[in-house]
C-alpha cells in the first residue's frame, strides 16, 4: 500500500469521525429540543402527574416496545420524542468508541484493539441490558 493511500485513509478517519459525531449530537439536541417544546405546548403537567403516580410504586417499570415508542413519537407525544432523543444521544459515545476501534484495527495495534473492544462491548451490553432488564 502506498504512503498516499495510507495518509488519505487516516485523514478520512480523523476528519470524518468528528463530523459524524457532531452530526449525531446535533440530531439528538434537535430531537430533544423538539420534545421539550412539544411537552411545554401540549401537556405541561404530564411529568408532574407521572411523578405523582410513581411515588406510590417503588418497583415501577414501564417498558415500551420500539414500535409503540416510534408510533407515539410520530404522533407528537412529548414522552416518545424525548425518549427517541435520548436514544440518539446514546449513539455519541458508542460511535466514538466504534471509530476508535476501527482506527486501532487499521493501525493493527493489538493492545488498543483489545481494550477498545472491551469498552465497546461494555457500552453495547449496557444499552441492551438497560433496555431489557
Amino acid at each position: 500500500m502506498s504512503n498516499s493511500t495510507t495518509t488519505d485513509e487516516e485523514r478520512i478517519l480523523r476528519v470524518w469521525t468528528p463530523v459524524i459525531l457532531r452530526t449525531i449530537l446535533i440530531a439528538a439536541i434537535v430531537v430533544l429540543l423538539f420534545g421539550l417544546f412539544s411537552m411545554a405546548w401540549q401537556s405541561s403537567g404530564y411529568y408532574v402527574a407521572h411523578f405523582h403516580r410513581l411515588q406510590g410504586h417503588a418497583n415501577y417499570q414501564h417498558r415500551e416496545s420500539w414500535s409503540s415508542l416510534a408510533s407515539t413519537a410520530l404522533h407528537g407525544d412529548p414522552h416518545g420524542i424525548m425518549t427517541i432523543g435520548l436514544m440518539v444521544l446514546t449513539l455519541v459515545p458508542l460511535a466514538r468508541v466504534a471509530f476508535c476501534f476501527l482506527l486501532f484495527v487499521k493501525e493493527r495495534d493489538g493492545i488498543y484493539i483489545a481494550l477498545t473492544a472491551y469498552v465497546l462491548i461494555g457500552l453495547v451490553a449496557g444499552v441492551v441490558l438497560g433496555r431489557v432488564g
